[in-house]
C-alpha cells in the first residue's frame, strides 16, 4: 500500500523513485518488520501469558528443560502479523506470487494456530488430531502445487532445476504437483520438529531466507539470471521483499526467543515459517537447493525417522534422544552451545548453496 502511494508520487519529486528498486523496499521491509515485532512483542506475550497459553514440557525430555514449563507459546502470531503488515506495506500487491506466499503463511498457521489452542487452552495434550492436521497441510500444499502448475505466466511450471548444472532441467509434468506437495509439506513439518530448544529453529529460518533472498532476487532479475546462467522467473524477484519481511521478522522474535526465552513460536509459526520456505522454493524452483540451505532441517527429520525405524525393527535407539539437537543435550553440551554450533553449521550450508550460482 505504501508502496503503491509513495512510488506514485515520483512524477512530481524525483527522489520517491527510489521505491521502485526491489533491494531498496527489501531493505525496508527488513527494518519494518523488526520494528514492528519490538512495537507488539511484549504486549503479545503479557497477553498470552494472561491467557495461560504455555508450553508444556515433555516429561521424557531433557531434565534441563524442567524450567522451561509456563513459558508461553505460540508467539508464531507475532511473527505472522508482523510479515504480513510489512509486505502489505512495501510488497507490490499485483504480484500473484506475493498473494501465494501470504496464503501459504497465513494457511499453515492456522493449522498451527488449532493444533496450539487444543494444547496449551484446551489442555488436550495430543492436539489436533494427525489426520485433520496433515491432512490440511497435503490441502493447502495441493492447492499451491495445482495454481503454480496451472499458471500460464511461469514457463518453467512443471520444471526440476538441478544446481549446480546449468542444463539439467528437468520436465516432471503432472508428477509436479505431487511433488510440490512433499516440498512444502516436507519444509513445514521439518521446521516443527527442529523447533525444539531455545531460538535454534528462528535463527536458521533467517539464515535460510537469508540466502534464499539472494537466490531469489537473481532469478527475478533478467540480467544476472543470463549472466549467472540460472532460470529467468518474470515476477519472482518481488519475492526478494518478502524475505526481508520474514528476516526481519525472524530478527525481531529471536530477541525474545532467544535463551532463555521469553516466548515460543508454537506450532503457529513453525509449521507457517516452514511451509512458506517450502512454497518460496517451489516458485522459484529451488527446491533441491531448500535441501541443502536448510540442510539442518533435513537432520532434524531424518534422526526422528531413523530413531523410529530402529526402535521398531530392533528395539534399539541410535540416539539418546531425537530430534537429534536433543541428542546433544543429553550428551552434556549445554543449550546455548548447542544452538551456536548448529547455527554455525546452517550458516556454512547457506554459503555453500549459494556457490550453486557460479558452479554451473
Amino acid at each position: 500500500m505504501l508502496y503503491s502511494l509513495l512510488y506514485g508520487l515520483h512524477e512530481w519529486l524525483s527522489p520517491f523513485n527510489v521505491f521502485r528498486y526491489i533491494t531498496f523496499r527489501t531493505a525496508v521491509a527488513v527494518i519494518t518488520a523488526m520494528v514492528i515485532t519490538f512495537l507488539i512483542g511484549p504486549g503479545i506475550i503479557k497477553r498470552l501469558r494472561g491467557l495461560s497459553v504455555t508450553q508444556q514440557i515433555r516429561d521424557d525430555g531433557p531434565k534441563t528443560h524442567a524450567g522451561k514449563s509456563g513459558t508461553p507459546t505460540m508467539g508464531g502470531i507475532l511473527i505472522i502479523i508482523s510479515i504480513v503488515i510489512t509486505v502489505l506495506l512495501w510488497g507490490d500487491l499485483n504480484n500473484i506470487y506475493i498473494w501465494v506466499m501470504l496464503f501459504s503463511l497465513i494457511g499453515f498457521g492456522a493449522i498451527g494456530l488449532a493444533d496450539d489452542y487444543l494444547k496449551t487452552v484446551r489442555k488436550n495434550h495430543k492436539g489436533l488430531k494427525a489426520c485433520y492436521k496433515f491432512g490440511a497441510q497435503l490441502l493447502i500444499a495441493l492447492l499451491i502445487g495445482i495454481f503454480l502448475y496451472s499458471n500460464p505466466k511461469d514457463p518453467y511450471n512443471d520444471i526440476l532445476s538441478v544446481p549446480f548444472f546449468k542444463k539439467w532441467l528437468f520436465e516432471l509434468g503432472w508428477f509436479y504437483i505431487p511433488f510440490s506437495i512433499l516440498v512444502i509439506v516436507g519444509s513445514s513439518n521439518a521446521v516443527n520438529l527442529t523447533d525444539g530448544i531455545d531460538g535454534l529453529a528462528i535463527g536458521l529460518i533467517g539464515i535460510a531466507v537469508l540466502a534464499n533472498s539472494v537466490l531469489v532476487y537473481i532469478s527475478g532479475h533478467k540480467g544476472l539470471a543470463q549472466y549467472l546462467q540460472v532460470l529467468y522467473l518474470p515476477g519472482t524477484g518481488e519475492l526478494t521483499v518478502f524475505c526481508g519481511a520474514m528476516f526481519g521478522a525472524a530478527l525481531g522474535f529471536l530477541w525474545y526467543n532467544s535463551y532463555p526465552a521469553e516466548v515460543f513460536m508454537g506450532d503457529v509459526g513453525s509449521l507457517s515459517l516452514g511451509g512458506t520456505l517450502g512454497t518460496l522454493a517451489v516458485i522459484t524452483k529451488h527446491e533441491i537447493v531448500l535441501f541443502v540451505v536448510g540442510g539442518i532441517f533435513v537432520i532434524e527429520t531424518l534422526s526422528v525417522m531413523l530413531q523410529v525405524a530402529s526402535y521398531k525393527l530392533t528395539g534399539k535407539r541410535i540416539f539418546r534422544m531425537a530430534p537429534i539437537h536433543h541428542h546433544f543435550e543429553l550428551k552434556g553440551w549445554p543449550e546455548p552451545k548447542v544452538i551456536v554450533r548448529f547455527w554455525i553449521v546452517g550458516i556454512m550450508l547457506a554459503l555453500l548453496s549459494l556457490t550453486t550460482l557460479k558452479v554451473r
